[in-house]
């Protein structure tokens, strides 16, 4: 039993891994903490759960023409709203956003109200030496993976991401420079809405979602920024196994209820012992 909650930890890991590192992309290049990233989570499951169960589109058109859409959204946002503010002192940013999630929440609650919706899957279940992995977990553990390794190569090997990094250590150098820094922004918190939209996507196969959840995602990619690095795509990789894992075990030893708990607990020890994580380092890979 202890084998298999770790390869459900593992699993889990590698979707934590893809819910986080928008957030830890965003905090750390624009120093916003984006609150209304758990909505944007919950916009992509829905998004895949609508166009899967009501237009009866396939899953690999589905995604990515959720993605577009929350990327798009996310870039809207950021140039028409919170551009306005990017200047302020951190608490502004911090309290625009948490408003625009309330509204998001509400309008959501109301539009597909709080019952929970999943998408029904089956896809079968893999068996090896007398574990059982469902395909749609390793599945969606592999898009997400894809997803990010996706988004590290970018930031690393792309005129794009080196003015993304640029940004994140000198915004003022990086304008000078000749850099938009404005539209750098935007494009920031847009690629940050995609991959928590295809975070989103992956956990409406697993989990039945309701709008109520994206305080639930939110906290997840706290705890992962925290425990990873901030601004860090290993770090956030790193973070999700290790938080899948550490959730897993509370399962087995303290119960279920306890899972969560665990995982702030161990939060708030690294902050104390290892500010920069686990994988984190100063500066922006």
């Amino acid at each position: 039993m202890l084998a298999q909650y770790i390869v459900n930890g593992i699993l889990m890991g590698g979707l934590y891994a893809c819910l986080a590192v928008g957030f830890s992309l965003i905090w750390g290049v624009l120093n916003i903490v984006n609150m209304l990233h758990g909505s944007a989570v919950v916009l992509g499951a829905y998004f895949c759960i609508f166009g899967v169960q009501t237009y009866g589109l396939p899953l690999y058109i589905v995604v990515p023409i959720a993605c577009v859409s929350l990327y798009a959204a996310g870039y809207a946002i950021q140039r028409i709203v919170i551009n306005r503010v990017i200047a302020q002192p951190i608490l502004i940013s911090l309290t625009l956003t948490f408003g625009l999630e309330l509204i998001v929440n509400n309008v959501l609650l109301n539009l597909v109200s709080a019952t929970p919706r999943s998408l029904t899957t089956n896809f079968g279940v893999i068996e090896f030496f007398g574990l059982r992995l469902p395909v749609v977990r390793v599945g969606a553990m592999a898009v997400a993976l894809a997803l990010t390794g996706l988004l590290y190569w970018l930031l690393r090997h792309s005129s794009l991401g080196r003015a993304i990094i640029a940004v994140r250590m000198d915004r003022f150098a990086a304008a000078l420079m000749g850099i938009r820094v404005n539209r750098i922004y935007a494009i920031t918190f847009g690629i940050g809405t995609l991959m928590a939209g295809a975070a989103g996507c992956a956990m409406a196969l697993i989990y039945p979602i309701t709008p109520l959840m994206s305080g639930l995602f939110l906290g997840k990619a706290f705890v992962i920024c925290v425990l990873g690095g901030l601004g860090s795509v290993p770090g956030a990789i790193v973070g999700g196994i290790a938080l899948g894992l550490i959730e897993g075990a509370g399962s087995v030893f303290l119960g279920q209820q306890w899972s969560s708990s665990v995982g702030f607990l161990l939060m708030m020890i690294i902050i104390v012992l290892m500010p920069s994580g686990l994988a984190g380092k100063k500066g922006y890979e």
